[in-house]
Order: structure tokens, then sequence, then C-alpha cells
């Protein structure tokens, strides 16, 4: 489902008179239907860079990453908007949204932009919030308001408001007490039961170790210096 195949990653550094930095090379992939696939190594190693790649974020600089049936790289700007509205998903660290939108909006707004009802788009909003411990008093406010923890659970919901056949985790897990936790650990797993591809960082050990399958250590991926 997730192919990364000989990727290579250089970030220009305008500010240094146009240097180039090759951060990436020969990164390589491959996440089966049902997989959960770990991504360590150490901070700077290039965790967050691959998954950037992945989701599109990132240009990389050589090789292939297919998603599905999309090779991100040399994809076009609608067919990777399609592509996050309908295959991939991405559960950052941080909620990015418009102002002033209620927290339910929020979380049926990927249900909403495939054309599902409101009803049911709302409907499966409110079960996520529920199951997340996110009050029903704070559902028709701005999740802007909220606490970092209750922000990231707002994230998460809508990150699995959609059934998306990838999924892209960025430390789900931080910052969540244990109830919270587990909450998000069976997310996942019943994710990977449907036959989600998922790839995620993970510095919580314990939560690795429950729903990963294997890990992949980016550090291999670091360019050799001669």
């Amino acid at each position: 489902m997730i192919q990364v195949e000989n990727v290579s990653k250089r970030f220009t550094l305008h500010n240094q008179g146009g240097a180039e930095l090759e951060v990436m090379r020969g990164a390589h992939l491959g996440v089966a239907p049902g997989e959960c696939v770990a991504l360590v190594g150490a901070s700077g190693a290039g965790k967050s860079t691959l998954m950037r790649m992945i989701y599109g974020n990132y240009l990389a600089a050589s090789g292939t990453i297919r998603v599905g049936e999309l090779d991100v790289v040399t994809a076009r700007p609608r067919e990777i908007i399609a592509l996050r509205r309908e295959v991939l998903g991405y559960v950052s660290q941080f909620l990015r949204v418009v102002p002033r939108v209620p927290t339910r909006d929020v979380v049926a707004e990927p249900l909403l932009a495939l054309g599902r009802p409101a009803e049911e788009a709302r409907a499966r909003a409110e079960a996520l919030l529920a199951r997340l411990n996110i009050p029903q008093a704070l559902w028709e406010l701005s999740p802007l308001t909220f606490s970092g923890g209750e922000q990231q659970r707002v994230n998460i919901a809508r990150g699995f408001a959609h059934d998306y056949p990838a999924l892209l985790l960025d430390e789900p897990t931080a910052s969540l007490d244990a109830t919270n936790r587990g909450t998000v650990l069976s997310l996942i797993e019943e994710a990977k039961a449907r036959g989600a591809a998922i790839v995620g960082i993970f510095h919580d050990t314990e939560a690795r170790a429950r729903v990963c399958d294997r890990e992949v250590d980016v550090s291999g991926f670091a360019p050799r210096v001669s």
C-alpha cells in the first residue's frame, strides 16, 4: 500500500548562498495493508522528513513514493489533494484549524469533504469525541481554546473520522493520560484490523510494542560521507 524506493532528499539553504544539504539517500520502506511500521532513530535522523515526503509536504529529490497507485514524487497538486482526501490520513502533533469552527465540525470535515451526509458525518464525529473523552459541552466551541491534550485528542478524532486506507501518525500518544492513550492504541488496532497501512513515529516504547509490527531505523538512510 505504501512503497518507498531509493528516495533521497536535499534542502537548499537560501540564507547560506543556496548551499544544498543532503539529508537522506537510498531510503526504502514497504508497508502492507493491515501493517503498522514504526520509524525509529535518533532525533534529527529523518523520521519526520520521511513522513512529510510520503504525505507530499516535502518533495523528494529522487526515487519513488507510491501510496496505492499514485507516485507522490511525480503527482500533480490536484492528485495530492485527492490522495489526502480519500486515501492517506495524517495525524500530526499539532492541531491546525480555521478559528471559530466548532469542534464537532472540525472532526466531521474529512467526511463532509467526501460528500457524506452532514448528519452521518457529525454522528461519527460525536462518537469519536465521546470515545476520546472530550466533554459534550465543548463540542460547539473552537478547539483552539482547548488544552494541549484536548487539542491532540481532537486531532486524533479528525484523523480517524474517515477509514483511510493508509495513515501517517506522528507521536499519536504524546501528552495523553493512560485512559486516552489506551483509546488511541485501540483505534490504531481497529484501523489495522480493517486493512489500513500505517507508518508512525512512536517515542512511547510500550505503545510501539503494542501496535507496531516492525521497526525501520531511518539512520540507515543517512548520506555517507566519503
